[in-house]
């Protein structure tokens, strides 16, 4: 029964959510290819053993695969998914004009980042409906966590408590708790928070501890010691669908800087390389918002998931989106072709690299599954 039970919240909504947002990073490079002339051989939702297939009137193979954990579109030329090496010797002079290859780099520049640039793309638009129908977003002053040894903890502030106010300020979402905090005179700040039914009011004196800012510097600040829960809450003030739209691009704009600024921290160090987290993690956490029942939390977390596989793809790493970027960014400064043995290399190099990212990521995820199994 409990392996029923885990299909159906974990499982299945994460080969959905997954299914998703590969879907629309497969069909930006889709319909921009076609709006750009190029032939597309196959746009496939998964890897390995055919399960669904069908062919269009244009020649594209639409494919669902056996392994949900990713998906590629192929172009006419291509010798495998990826697109990094490609069999022309056998085309004819009017398939040419229709393959990825013989294309300028400024059109394949234009195909590769239309896939992140859909996943940005869908990020916007589900923020902007949200928005524009349930109000804008916030995460709660809930206390998911308490950081053992924190002032928090040291008071008795528990899980669950919802704080109301900081030295008499009024808190209304999680956010305000930091700044509220900062302003905190002498370390001292009184703080009522509800617990179930029951107010309580608490003096506590606060910590000092180092952290990084906005820019990725060190500075000591007063801290509380306590963690948001995932749980969201909206406004339920409409916003005007202009305004939307502009709250939304402003949403994801702010999930990239704050992406971009924990991996610089874990390059330089100042971070540990705990949170890097792949397909495991994204199941349990998939999972355990299918579990709460609320399609609100699927929705933000596929979201943010939309950008974060955006953005990564990004990366300059050859055999993702990025490398390519750079390789016909370079042809177009250079005015020719990089040499096909160096891309040969860079693209060995490259999925080195990143099959040993999956490898780190995957132990991450195995080890934080023990400790949550065996440790809770």
């Amino acid at each position: 029964m409990e392996i029923i039970f885990n299909i159906v919240h974990y499982i299945i909504p994460f080969i959905i959510l997954l299914g998703i947002l590969v879907f629309v990073h497969e069909f930006g490079h889709f319909i921009v290819a076609r709006i750009s002339g190029v032939e597309v051989s196959a746009f496939s939702i998964g890897f390995g053993k055919v399960i669904w297939s069908r062919t269009d009137k244009k020649g594209t193979v639409w494919k669902i695969s056996a392994i949900p954990l990713g998906g590629y579109c192929q172009f006419l030329g291509d010798e495998e998914a990826s697109s990094s090496t490609s069999d022309i010797s056998k085309l004819t002079d009017e398939q040419k004009k229709r393959a990825f290859a013989f294309q300028s780099p400024y059109k394949k520049l234009a195909i590769v980042l239309a896939g992140p640039g859909f996943n940005y793309l869908f990020a916007v638009l589900i923020y902007t409906c949200l928005f524009a129908c349930l109000g804008k977003i916030t995460f709660p002053p809930i206390v998911g966590e308490v950081l053992e040894n924190s002032a928090a903890y040291d008071a008795g502030i528990e899980k669950g408590d919802r704080i109301l106010s900081i030295n008499g300020v009024k808190i209304e979402e999680f956010a305000d708790i930091a700044r509220e905090v900062s302003m905190a005179a002498d370390y001292k700040t009184k703080i009522e928070v509800k617990r179930g039914e029951d107010v309580l009011n608490f003096d506590i004196l606060l910590t000092e501890i180092e952290t990084d800012d906005a820019n990725g510097t060190k500075e000591k600040r007063h801290m509380l010691g306590v963690k948001s829960i995932s749980e969201i809450e909206t406004s339920d003030e409409k916003t005007p669908l202009h305004k939307a739209f502009v709250y939304a691009v402003e949403e994801v704009y702010d999930v990239t800087a704050t992406t971009l600024r924990g991996v610089a921290q874990m390059i330089k160090g100042d971070r540990g390389s705990d949170d890097i987290g792949g397909i495991i993690r994204i199941a349990e956490m998939t999972g355990d918002i299918s579990k709460s029942h609320s399609i609100l939390n699927f929705i933000v977390f596929m979201a943010l998931l939309s950008v974060n596989l955006g953005l990564i793809n990004l990366f300059p790493i050859p055999v993702l989106d990025g490398g390519h970027v750079v390789f016909y960014t370079i042809e177009i400064v250079t005015g020719r072709e990089l040499n096909e043995k160096v891309k040969d290399y860079l693209f060995r190099a490259g999925f080195a690299l990143l099959l040993a990212l999956m490898v780190f990521a995957t132990y991450n995820d195995i080890v934080h599954l023990f400790n949550r199994w065996f440790n809770s």
